[in-house]
Formats: structure tokens, C-alpha cells, sequence
């Protein structure tokens, strides 16, 4: 089985776009929450990823924010993306964002995978880094209950074996943090050997995404990063 894993679109409808022409054939769609947040477009990435019927489909902490109006432990941009964001919201999206699972197990291809946006411990709030000690990274693969453990939320890819398991992040579709201003998405083949885990990056239009942030009553700052990769 191919599995097309995306993460943290946050309201980027460019680089949405761009992945998915450049996604080629996969088998089933996980999405690991935050489709909306920072960016201009947030009712056209729901209406893209609801056309799309992923087979998993988790929240993301800033749906949360958005969903529920709670920014607490929100830097000052994010409150005011999340503020925007909840008033722009369609009634029905935002719906469709309130009953999105916390947290979720996809077993139709034998490995046992768990999906959340930020961990086992924390599903919408906690970081987990490339660096994370060996130890924590192990203790949350069997709080999981996980062969294969895929988070979100750090807008960083991961992909890192611990004894018998797996724990990825395929990076950040819509505003990556890792110095490189590409959209970045992964490919998880299952096959009877060891699971793989491809990163993939991929050009879209910034300026095009950039523009849409500065037309909208948020931070510059929110476009500014998009150039940055961080």
C-alpha cells in the first residue's frame, strides 16, 4: 500500500495545490490535522481536502483554536490568524473541523499506525523534534500502541527508527519551519519488508500564498515567513 501523508496546510491553498499535482498514485490519504491557521484560504483548503474524502483525518490545534476560540499558549500572530480565521470560517467547515477525532489508528494495511498531531502524550499541543532522545520517542511509540507513529505539528520532517518501530513527520505542507521554503509532504509504502518513508518537496508560488496574507488583517510577519522557511 502507498500512503500520501500531509501535515499542516494551514489555510496555504497554493502549496495544497502543488502537492497534490505532484503526489502520483497512492492507495490511501492521511492528513495529520491543522488545515487551517496563518494563511489566507482557509475555507478553500477545507473545501479541497473535503473533495479529496481522506481516509484519516485528525485536528490540528489550531482547527482547535478555530473551532473553539480558545488561543491560550498562542504566540500574539497565531491569536490573531486563529481570530481571523474563526470569523471567515464557513458555518459548515467549521462544523466539519469540530468533529474531526484528536487522535486515530489506521490498521488496513497490517502495521499497526497511529496518527496524531502533536503526540501520544499531548495530540494537539506537544513538539516532538528531530533530537528528541531515543528513550521519549521509544515510550511514545508504545504509549500508542504503534508499529508506526505519524505526528505533525512541528512543521519539521522526521523519520527515525526506534527497535522495531517508526515515528515520522512528513514536515509542513503550508509553512515549513526547517529552512526550506518548499512544501514538504511524504510517501509511506507498506510492502512485506521494512516500511519506507519518503520525503518529498516540492516548488509552489510564495508569492502567490504570501499576497493572499497581506490583503487579510493579520501580522506581515505571516507572509514574511513564507520566504524564510521557518
Amino acid at each position: 500500500m502507498r500512503i500520501a501523508v500531509l501535515s499542516d496546510i494551514h489555510s496555504n491553498l497554493d502549496a495544497l495545490e502543488s502537492v497534490l499535482s505532484n503526489l502520483g498514485n497512492f492507495d490511501a490519504l492521511l492528513c495529520l490535522g491543522d488545515l487551517v491557521g496563518y494563511g489566507a484560504q482557509p475555507n478553500e483548503v477545507i473545501d479541497r481536502i473535503r473533495q479529496l474524502k481522506p481516509q484519516l483525518l485528525i485536528l490540528g490545534n489550531h482547527d482547535f483554536a478555530a473551532v473553539t476560540g480558545d488561543t491560550s499558549g498562542f504566540a500574539v500572530h497565531a491569536a490573531l490568524a486563529v481570530e481571523w480565521t474563526r470569523k471567515e470560517l464557513h458555518s459548515e467547515n467549521l462544523s466539519y473541523l469540530a468533529k474531526l477525532p484528536h487522535y486515530a489508528a489506521f490498521d488496513q494495511c497490517g502495521p499497526r499506525i497511529r496518527v496524531y498531531h502533536g503526540s501520544p502524550r499531548d495530540p494537539l499541543d506537544e513538539y516532538v523534534f528531530p533530537g528528541t532522545p531515543e528513550f521519549i520517542l521509544r515510550s511514545m511509540i508504545e504509549l500508542a500502541g504503534a508499529d508506526v507513529l505519524l505526528l505533525g505539528h512541528t512543521h519539521t520532517p522526521l523519520n527515525v527508527k526506534v527497535g522495531s518501530g517508526y515515528l515520522f513527520n512528513p514536515g509542513s505542507v503550508g509553512q515549513p519551519r526547517d529552512g526550506d521554503t518548499r512544501a514538504s509532504f511524504a510517501l509511506l509504502d507498506i510492502d512485506e519488508g521494512d516500511p519506507k518513508f519518503d520525503i518529498k518537496r516540492v516548488d509552489y508560488d510564495v508569492d502567490s500564498a504570501a499576497s493572499k496574507i497581506l490583503q487579510i488583517p493579520v501580522p506581515k510577519f505571516l507572509a514574511d515567513r513564507l520566504y524564510l522557511g521557518y
